[in-house]
């Protein structure tokens, strides 16, 4: 089993159409949306964790892109200002892959960024707000 977590970029003209359906049905792949938002000038951007054989994977990737669909590696995407960090533990409380969590008996907030799945709702929650996105313009070429 071979599993990528993504981010999609999807066109404004793509938005509205089930393409990632496709995956599961054509591709035999499976799926889980980690986070999904239509942004302003309308275009989508999705965060999903996708799995299958490693041939049926390059095979769903290659579809996505045909689809006009800008597809990036997602992992490690999200970055903790650890100087600022006040170790208040408000982001793990929300953190739903256990990538935030709290050391005891110390009381400090640990990041492991394996398991972040990019879901970004520790940046809402951060109320120093020392987490944030890193930018990538890394295309996913596998």
């Amino acid at each position: 089993m071979y599993s990528r977590i993504l981010m999609l970029r999807f066109p404004q003209t793509e938005v509205k159409k089930p393409i990632v359906c496709y995956l599961a049905k054509d591709y035999d792949l499976t799926f889980n949306i980690l986070n999904a938002q239509i942004l302003p000038r309308k275009e989508g951007v999705m965060v999903l964790e996708l799995s299958g054989n490693r041939k049926n994977f390059k095979e769903g990737v290659k579809y996505l892109k045909s689809q006009g669909v800008q597809v990036q590696n997602a992992s490690q995407e999200i970055r903790r200002d650890e100087k600022r960090c006040t170790h208040c533990g408000a982001c793990t409380a929300v953190c739903p892959t256990g990538a935030l969590s709290i050391k005891r008996p110390e009381m400090e907030v640990l990041f492991d960024q394996t398991q972040c799945s990019v879901c970004e709702l520790c940046i809402t929650a951060c109320p120093v707000r020392v987490m944030s996105i890193r930018p990538t313009t890394k295309l996913f070429l596998e």
